[in-house]
C-alpha cells in the first residue's frame, strides 16, 4: 500500500481509502456471515491472513525480543475473537451482531483506559460511551427485550468486542516495543493466522479438509478483502490524522446493517437505523476527543 493508490487529491484520497476499508471490512464479514460451514470458512481466512504472514516475514525486520509476549497474547485474543464472531454468526442477524460487535469494542477501550491505566476522562468522552451504550442496548432490545434463545447470540457478539478491545491494547502496547512495525504485522499475521487452523483441525480432524473444499473461492475471497482492509487503513494512518481515521472506519456498522437488510432480507427497521446511528455517533465523539 504506497503511492501508487491514489490519483485523487491528498486530502481525497485518506478519507476515500478509509471508506472503502470499512466497505470491505463489512463485505467480508457479509461473506462468512453467508457460508454454512463457518468454521470452514474462517479457517480459509486465516490460512490467507497466515500465508501473507509467511511473505512478510520474509521481508521485515523481525521484532525486539521484547514483544514477542505481546505477539502471542494477541494471537490468542484473536483466535478468540474470531471463535466468538463465528458463534454470533452462526446463532443471530447479521444486521445484529456485526455492529454489536463493533460497537462494544471502544467503549471497552475507553473504560480500560480510564479505570486501569489511569487515564482521564473528559465529559466528551463520558458523552460518546453513554450514546454508544444506548445505541448497543438498542440494537439487543430492537426485535424486543431478547428471550433465552437470543442471549447466546449477543453474548458472542459482546464478547467478541471485549477480545478486539482486549488485542487492540495489546498490539498498541507491543508495537510500541518491537523496534519494527512491520515485522511486529508480519509475525503477527503468521501467528494469529495459524492459530485456529490447528483449532479446526483439532475440533473436525481430517473431515476438516473435506468441508474446505467447496468454500475455497468464498474463504480466500473472506481473507483477501479482509487484508486488503487492514492495508487501506495502515496506508491512510501512514497520511492522515489517527482520530478522524478511526471515526470513519466506524461507518463498517451502516455498511454492515445494510448488508443485513439487503443481502440477508433481515428486517431493518427503524429501530435498528437508529441504534447503529448512535452507535456510530458515539464511536465518532470517542474517537474526535482522543480514545484511539
Amino acid at each position: 500500500m504506497s503511492a501508487n493508490l491514489p490519483s485523487l487529491p491528498g486530502t481525497a484520497a485518506v478519507p476515500a481509502a478509509v471508506l472503502a476499508s470499512a466497505v470491505l471490512h463489512a463485505v467480508w464479514n457479509g461473506l462468512t456471515h453467508g457460508l454454512r460451514d463457518k468454521l470452514a470458512g474462517f479457517t480459509l481466512i486465516s490460512l490467507a491472513s497466515a500465508a501473507c504472514g509467511a511473505v512478510l516475514v520474509c521481508l521485515a525486520p523481525p521484532p525486539d525480543p521484547a514483544a514477542w509476549p505481546y505477539i502471542a497474547a494477541s494471537a490468542a485474543l484473536q483466535a478468540a475473537y474470531q471463535l466468538l464472531l463465528l458463534r454470533a454468526y452462526q446463532l443471530g442477524d447479521f444486521g445484529q451482531m456485526y455492529p454489536t460487535a463493533r460497537g462494544t469494542s471502544p467503549v471497552v477501550v475507553a473504560l480500560v483506559s480510564t479505570t486501569l491505566l489511569g487515564h482521564s476522562l473528559p465529559a466528551g468522552q463520558a458523552l460518546g460511551i453513554a450514546v454508544v451504550a444506548c445505541g448497543l442496548a438498542g440494537l439487543a432490545l430492537a426485535d424486543g427485550i431478547p428471550g433465552r434463545a437470543q442471549l447466546p447470540a449477543l453474548a458472542a457478539a459482546l464478547g467478541t468486542g471485549v477480545m478486539i478491545a482486549s488485542y487492540t491494547l495489546v498490539d498498541g502496547s507491543g508495537v510500541r516495543v518491537s523496534g519494527s512495525v512491520f515485522g511486529y504485522i508480519a509475525w503477527l499475521f503468521l501467528c494469529q493466522g495459524l492459530v485456529l487452523p490447528v483449532v479446526a483441525l483439532a475440533r473436525r480432524g481430517p473431515a476438516l479438509l473435506t468441508a474446505l473444499r467447496p468454500l475455497y473461492g468464498r474463504g480466500l475471497a473472506g481473507g483477501v478483502l479482509s487484508l486488503l482492509a487492514y492495508g487501506l487503513v495502515v496506508w491512510a494512518q501512514s497520511r492522515g490524522d489517527l482520530s478522524t481515521i478511526a471515526a470513519l472506519r466506524e461507518t463498517s456498522i451502516v455498511f454492515g446493517a445494510l448488508i443485513g437488510a439487503i443481502v440477508f432480507r433481515e428486517r431493518l427497521g427503524h429501530r435498528r437505523i437508529t441504534a447503529s446511528v448512535a452507535v456510530l455517533a458515539g464511536i465518532a465523539v470517542l474517537q474526535f476527543t482522543g480514545v484511539s
